[in-house]
């Protein structure tokens, strides 16, 4: 299947969701947005990640959170989530839910990508790269197809 849209899906979408929709566009031509599940309310994306994304070549400074809704969900838009409880509340929350994995599911890892939230600035690094390594693998798995 030949996806249009790459929606990646956080907690509150300030962090990781933003972090991967940057990595994909700089490193792909493909559409990529991020969502939240938890986002009643925009808000920016959280400073620390804001600092280690820009220091990665990524930017999320203008980034505004947004809430994962209804409209979000078709045939062509695969749904990469960073654990594997959010997969599964998407698919209890949303009837209309189909293509969604975790994002280490989808390229045939185990696991999820944990939140940094209130760590230091080198845990975000390090997740960072780890959250690079698995999308650029997501990049490589969609552009086989």
């Amino acid at each position: 299947m030949q996806y249009k849209k790459i929606l990646f899906v956080s907690t509150s979408d300030n962090c990781r969701g933003p972090w991967a929709a940057g990595i994909m566009m700089k490193n792909s031509d493909m559409q990529a947005e991020s969502r939240g599940i938890i986002s009643l309310f925009q808000e920016p994306a959280n400073p620390k990640a804001t600092a280690v994304a820009k220091s990665n070549g990524v930017d999320i400074s203008e980034y505004m959170s947004r809430q994962l809704g209804f409209n979000d969900f078709s045939t062509d838009t695969l749904i990469l989530t960073m654990s594997e409880s959010m997969k599964k509340k998407i698919y209890e929350d949303f009837t209309e839910a189909e293509n969604v994995y975790t994002v280490k599911e989808f390229v045939g890892e185990t696991g999820d990508i944990d939140e940094t939230y209130g760590g230091g600035l080198s845990e975000y690094g390090m997740q960072f790269e780890e959250l690079e390594r698995i999308v650029k693998k997501v990049i490589e798995k969609l552009q086989m197809k």
